[in-house]
């Protein structure tokens, strides 16, 4: 009988988790898994008794749902979302909805939206965020796509998405095509980031201050209480507090090579096409990559030797500093994303709600922290505001703390410790702040060697000069031919 409200392709974890989350809604949801064990084990198992149905084929599975007919994907990202939506295809309708709920490339929505639209079919590529947990008791959700489609799944999303301030669901809509998805990715490169970050604050505890595990876990939990409060830091609390079978802590235990799925790297990817300086994101994602280098590393350390140095300062005063650093080193990371999120806007048409962004990801998300209902506020307080560090509070927050911030990244260079997540987030915020910067010599040179001209402080923006710095070059210049 065509009564079912919504169908899911996809059953791991996350599917599983999600279809729970839509029956603990009241919602009926019919499922589909490419193996046909996994969709009778599931049906038979967490969700025997429940408003569920398994469909052994895609035709069974499309012809269980009303109509408009809404389909979600819970696929891995690439050629089995393509290849799922193909077989779909002839068994939906002009005004069916398929939606792409896994970690899809944006540009890759952007494409599949512009094909489905051209057969009828509404698409919409929805970011979830929250890992295994979230799907199952309230996610983060980013739908974008077609417009005409967030009537159609509005009420079953936002009623299993996360709420904050008693019932407003953390789901919103982005924007069209792969607005969603794209947001989703964004948040994905800050948790890059904010994960680099800790990490770092982790290895200068352990090797500068050679705290014990117990005490790094109860400073990590009494930062989640304070201006830190934030899951990532509930998590490294909870992490460094765990003993393998042996009793020894079991992060000891763990290969330090990190691994990665690739949306840091798109974030970065599409920061450098727009020229928008996402440093902090982009050092994590290479952090990453120098730690798979363990082999490398191990032999290095046998060539390259340490600095001598021994900390014989005050632990909780440097304690006090590396969580204000890292306070403010989160601000930042905060900051480059919602200047990717404006040029992003602005090159793909997008109409983004930086206030309705930073709701949505105040719960259920990975990146969930309290820092964001001052970003909401900051927002609220000025729709068009350029940069998050033009805002009076973070003006403020900066203020106070900068000195934490030099005084971790000073300490983290004369102890060899590496901190490319610290030490860039102070990198920007130096450049950042500063009206003039040393660009003039680059363009200089590059028009000395390469006639790739210059503009002057004593000409309009646009106007372009180049000299014939040797008496040799001639008036040619790199914009008056193509080589």
């Amino acid at each position: 009988m065509a009564d079912y409200d919504i169908g899911l392709v996809g059953l791991a974890v996350m599917g599983q988790n999600l279809v729970l989350n839509m029956s603990d809604h009241g919602f009926k949801v019919a499922v589909y898994n490419r193996t046909t064990s996994t969709m009778e084990e599931f049906i038979n198992g967490s969700a025997k008794g429940r408003a569920i149905q398994g469909a052994r084929t895609l035709e069974e599975l499309i012809a269980l749902l009303k109509k408009p007919r809404r389909v979600m994907l819970l696929v891995k990202a690439g050629n089995p979302v393509d290849q799922t939506i193909e077989a779909l295809l002839p068994l939906l309708e002009p005004g069916d909805v398929i939606i792409d709920g896994g970690n899809s490339f944006y540009g890759d929505t952007i494409r599949r939206y512009q094909y489905l639209k051209s057969k009828g079919i509404h698409y919409i590529g929805t970011g979830i965020s929250g890992g295994e947990l979230g799907a199952r008791f309230g996610p983060s959700i980013t739908p974008g796509g077609a417009p005409e489609a967030w009537p159609l799944v509005k009420e079953i999303l936002q009623a299993i998405s996360a709420k904050v301030d008693g019932d407003v669901p953390c789901c919103e809509w982005m924007g069209s095509d792969g607005a969603g998805h794209y947001v989703k990715m964004v948040h994905n490169g800050i948790e890059y980031g904010f994960l680099q970050l800790i990490a770092e604050s982790y290895h200068l505890m352990k090797t500068v201050l050679q705290l014990s595990y117990e005490e790094m876990s109860e400073t990590f939990k009494r930062w989640s209480h304070g201006k830190l409060s934030s899951y990532l830091i509930e998590v490294a609390g909870d992490v460094l507090a765990v003993k393998d079978i042996d009793g020894a802590p079991l992060l000891e235990k763990i290969l330090d090579a990190a691994g990665q799925k690739g949306t840091g790297r798109w974030t970065s990817e599409s920061a450098l096409q727009l020229g928008i300086p996402l440093t902090l994101v982009t050092e994590a994602v290479f952090a990453r990559s120098l730690s798979a280098l363990k082999e490398e590393r191990v032999e290095a350390s046998k060539h390259i030797p340490s600095p001598e140095f021994t900390f014989t300062g005050d632990k909780q005063k440097l304690l006090d500093d590396l969580e204000n650093a890292l306070y403010l080193a989160e601000i930042i990371s905060y900051a480059q994303g919602f200047m990717l999120f404006r040029d992003a806007a602005r090159e793909f048409k997008w109409q983004l709600d930086y206030t309705t962004i930073a709701n949505v990801w105040r719960n259920g998300c990975i990146i969930r922290s309290a820092l964001l209902t001052h970003i909401r506020d900051a927002f609220q307080r000025d729709r068009n505001l350029k940069n998050l560090l033009f805002d009076d509070f973070f003006k403020e927050e900066f203020r106070k703390g900068i000195n934490s911030l030099r005084n971790i990244t000073a300490l983290a260079a004369q102890s060899g410790t590496p901190a490319p997540a610290y030490s860039t987030a102070l990198s920007f915020y130096d450049g950042y702040r500063s009206a003039v910067l040393p660009a003039n010599l680059t363009q200089a040179q590059r028009d000395y060697f390469g006639g790739h001209t210059y503009e002057r402080v004593d000409a309009p923006r646009g106007q372009f000069f180049h000299t014939d710095w040797t008496g040799e070059g001639g008036d040619i210049t790199a914009s008056s031919y193509n080589a």
